[in-house]
């Protein structure tokens, strides 16, 4: 099961264009999505396994549901840091930051630089994404976590108070 086509078949199949209207009223960008649950994409992750050329050929697709498709199958340990790079400049919907970072970019080795590089960032996603990190460290890392906490927050400080700016925008809706 690595056929892109195959694979953006069985996304249609399980799709619920009804469910649109839902992502769209929690922020999630719908203009290239099919309406599928995060449970049943997580479900066809599960039988596909881990796979990072398809992972990166389902996030050139441009599909939402694709590309957390992606980020479930990818393997954090062939990710390099121009990909990381690359798909931080698509991000278009914060549960698609979240799931890359959650599932991927906090295991890498750059996760660290890039928060530093990221949170100076002007684009949304950009800078949530150094946010993200920070707190998927948190759940992730807790053994290591004192000094690049300790690090993270003294660099940050001051631009802390964009994550009261971003939550509202949240919490308000587009």
């Amino acid at each position: 099961m690595n056929d892109i086509d195959f694979i953006l078949s069985e996304l249609r199949a399980i799709s619920e264009p009804e469910y649109l209207e839902k992502m769209a009223h929690f922020g999630i960008d719908i203009t290239k999505a099919f309406g599928i649950r995060v449970p049943n994409i997580r479900k066809l992750a599960k039988t596909i396994g881990k796979n990072q050329n398809l992972s990166l050929q389902l996030w050139e697709t441009g599909f939402h549901e694709a590309r957390l498709l992606a980020c479930f199958i990818g393997d954090y340990k062939l990710v390099t840091e121009s990909q990381i790079d690359s798909w931080t400049k698509d991000f278009n919907s914060w549960d698609i930051c979240d799931q890359a970072c959650a599932n991927l970019f906090v295991k890498t080795p750059y996760f660290k630089s890039k928060v530093l590089e990221f949170a100076n960032a002007e684009a949304e996603f950009v800078k949530r994404t150094a946010f993200v990190l920070m707190a998927c460290a948190a759940v992730h890392l807790k053994k290591s976590l004192m000094k690049p906490f300790t690090n993270f927050y003294q660099s940050l400080s001051g631009k802390l108070m964009i994550i009261e700016i971003l939550l509202k925008k949240q919490l308000t809706g587009p």
